[in-house]
This record gives structure tokens, C-alpha cells and sequence, in this order.
């Protein structure tokens, strides 16, 4: 929630003066989604008096402001493409944190855009699967055309539901021909899919919702065939991985789980990254015998966690469960920031 403060005023959110610049991005449709162009804060440092005396609030023509062409016109500047969870709005809970959190490691170059889906916010629309991943499309389009930042420069970030719709993007770029690879993906708290998630998902940890059902598997099959927005994040993942491989072209995968979250259990990063990694083999490898490879390979952080890398010739996927975390705290934590440093660097070692 955003506790009735205003999406065109952000610095009630605790932003500098115009650090956050509202605005819109359009559909091809004709709709609007709702928007934030947010910059780091040494950028912002080194131009503050501009930025003040220029006019706050929503903008009708975002190319005219001085944060966009420091974005546009800086051959150095970074991008993250910040797909949030369900419901809210980009000021909502934990997400400004973690706007701050995804600068912090190159706080004079690395810029945020994030956005509300159609039927969030003050985005027009009803919310679907295929029109969220319209909404995506749309706003990497923005980055790509409008922003005129090149894929090696732009890093998919996704929390929550904000992974499946990362995770869908990415997809379709790597199918493209010529392929369009972005810098790599960041997910943190991703899903098997919505089946996988209902029968899992418990209120605050405690209060099952559809998972006691999931021990009949008639009649949880049944109630399946009524889920209309099925998010296959785990068919997805793999088919990312497996044409990359394919197509020999370089891959970075991120996924980031708090054991302590009771929105969507840490169980479903495993079994996420099993299929990306599983893609990567031609003869595959089962879940057992990857948990099996873990246990002998991860890195222990002790109270920090785990870390487990899997490398092919021309990618990473990396998982990191953490002790806490929770759903949300986590991405405000500086794993967030390592996990974006860490992915930049792995494309340009001289970013940092």
C-alpha cells in the first residue's frame, strides 16, 4: 500500500527533490502505463541544483528532463528494468529500498525504471498473463528505442510475480533472430508456476489455502483447469537456458530465496534453478542427483546462507538461499546490490 500518498509526488517516499521523474509509457493499443525513472544518487549529487530548479511532478514528455538525458546520452549508464510483484504500486512496501538497494554498488550509474502492470496503480487495463507480458514488452521497447540503451547495458530484475514476467521477457528476446540478450536476470522469491504456488502458498506461513487439496490429486487436478494465468516459469526458464546453449550465446541467471518466506516457499527457487540447469545438459540430471551435486559444491555462509553456481561454456545460473530475508526485506538487503554488481561485472569487469 502506498498509505494515501500521491505516486506523482515521490519524494513523499523519502526521494530526493525530481530524483524520481513519474511519467508514462505508451502501448501500442493506445493505453498507459504508469511509470518511475528513478536516479542513482551520486548522479543526482553532482547535478542536484539543475534537478531542483527544474518543475516536479508527472511529465508529459520525459525526453525533455535532465535525469533522462543523463540516462540517454551517458555511453557508461546502466539500466535495470524493475518488474515488481502482485498488487501495490511502485511505492508500495519494500520497494523503495530496494530501488536504492540496485544503485547502491555504482551509485553515480546505474538508473532504475519501474512500472505499474495494466490494472495496477495508475496503469488503464485489466491484469492478465498475456497482457502483463504485453505491458514488459512495452516497457523494454521503451528502453530499447526511446531510452536508446543497448541490451548489454539493461538488467532484467523481478521480484515475486515480477520473476515469471522476467523470466517471460527474457524468453522471448532469446527467441528473437537475431537473438537479444540483456545483461542477465536478477530474481528474487521466483515460482514454479501458479499450480505449484496455490498448492504451496500459505496465509503468513500458517494458513493453508489450497494445499491441503494438493493430497487429492483428482480434485486438485480438477480445480487446476480453472487457473487462467498459469505463469510456466519453470518451462520458461528452461527454454531461456536451452537456446542459449543452443545458440552459444552468453547467459547470467540470478536467483535469490529467503528460507524465512512464508509468501512462497524457498523450495521453489531449488526446483526453478533444477530446470534452468537440467536444460543445459543434453542427457539431463535429475533433481536428487543436482541436490546431491550441491551439497558437495555450494558455498556455506553459515548464517548468510548458501551459494551454489552451475557454469556451462556460455552461461551461469546461480542460486543463494538465505537464512532470513522474509518475502520483501530481502530486497532491500545489500545481496540485492552484490547480485547486480556481480552481474554487470561478469559483462564489463571495468564497471565497478
Amino acid at each position: 500500500m502506498t498509505w494515501f500518498k500521491d505516486l506523482d509526488v515521490p519524494e513523499s517516499f523519502g526521494f530526493l527533490r525530481n530524483q524520481v521523474t513519474p511519467f508514462s509509457i505508451k502501448m501500442s493499443n493506445g493505453e498507459e502505463l504508469y511509470a518511475w525513472h528513478i536516479l542513482p544518487v551520486e548522479l543526482y549529487r553532482k547535478h542536484e541544483s539543475t534537478l531542483i530548479a527544474e518543475s516536479s511532478g508527472f511529465v508529459l514528455n520525459i525526453k525533455s528532463r535532465l535525469g533522462f538525458q543523463l540516462l540517454h546520452d551517458d555511453p557508461d549508464a546502466r539500466l535495470i528494468l524493475h518488474f515488481h510483484g502482485a498488487a501495490g504500486t511502485v511505492g508500495s512496501g519494500y520497494r523503495v529500498p530496494n530501488y536504492r538497494a540496485l544503485s547502491a554498488g555504482q551509485p553515480g550509474k546505474i538508473h532504475v525504471v519501474t512500472f505499474d502492470y495494466r490494472g495496477f496503480g495508475r496503469s488503464n487495463g485489466t491484469p492478465s498473463e498475456s497482457g502483463i507480458i504485453l505491458d514488459a514488452l512495452a516497457v523494454v521497447d521503451w528502453a530499447l528505442k526511446i531510452a536508446e540503451i543497448p541490451p548489454s547495458r539493461i538488467l532484467i530484475f523481478g521480484q515475486s510475480l515480477g520473476t515469471a514476467v522476467s523470466i517471460a521477457i527474457s524468453e522471448h528476446f532469446a527467441l528473437q533472430t537475431p537473438p537479444v540478450l540483456f545483461t542477465g536476470a536478477v530474481l528474487v522469491a521466483p515460482f514454479v508456476d501458479v499450480a505449484t504456488l496455490v498448492a504451496t502458498y500459505r496465509v503468513a506461513g500458517l494458513i493453508p489455502i489450497l494445499s491441503p487439496l494438493a493430497k487429492f490429486p483428482p480434485l486438485f487436478n480438477y480445480l487446476r483447469r480453472f487457473i487462467r494465468d498459469t505463469w510456466m516459469s519453470k518451462d520458461r526458464i528452461a527454454e531461456y537456458a536451452r537456446i542459449n546453449e543452443a545458440n552459444g550465446k552468453k547467459y547470467r541467471l540470478t536467483l535469490i530465496h529467503a528460507e524465512d518466506d512464508y509468501d512462497i516457499p524457498s523450495h521453489h527457487t531449488q526446483t526453478v534453478f533444477w530446470h534452468a540447469v537440467n536444460a543445459t545438459i543434453a542427457e539431463g540430471i535429475d533433481y536428487e542427483e543436482l541436490e546431491e551435486k550441491k551439497s558437495k559444491s555450494k558455498t556455506d555462509l553459515g548464517a548468510a546462507g548458501s551459494v551454489m553456481e552451475w557454469r556451462t561454456e556460455n552461461g551461469v545460473i546461480r542460486e543463494e538461499i538465505l537464512k532470513t530475508g522474509l518475502h520483501d526485506v530481502v530486497m532491500g538487503n545489500p545481496v540485492i546490490t552484490m547480485a547486480v554488481m556481480r552481474t554487470f561485472a561478469a559483462v564489463d569487469p571495468s564497471f565497478s
